[in-house]
């Protein structure tokens, strides 16, 4: 039992230094393709998918319906990460 509960203190310690290292992304939305669910936008470098330089490209959106809220132009913060494949936009927010 105490093996156990050392083991679980360990994946848990793992877990929260990952999320503590994933780091939003700068960018800006170039290109907003809703009926496709796709978002073109200029960003810095991506480590978590080992994108070291700044680009501008499409992602794929996990969530389409987020592309409402956004226009060409804005700068946001996303984080995105490799989903069946494609690289995706997971979240997206507009910066202040």
């Amino acid at each position: 039992m105490k093996r156990i509960k050392s083991m679980l203190i360990i994946a848990a310690a793992v877990l929260v230094a990952g999320a503590a290292s994933a780091q939003s992304i700068n960018g800006e939305v170039r290109k907003i393709d809703a009926a496709a669910g796709k978002i073109t936008l200029k960003h810095g470098p991506i480590p978590s998918i080992e994108m070291d330089e700044p680009m501008t490209m499409v992602f794929q959106m996990q969530d389409a319906a987020a592309l409402k809220q956004l226009k060409v132009g804005d700068k946001v913060k996303f984080d995105a990460d490799r989903i069946n494949g494609k690289i995706t936009v997971t979240k997206i927010q507009k910066s202040r």
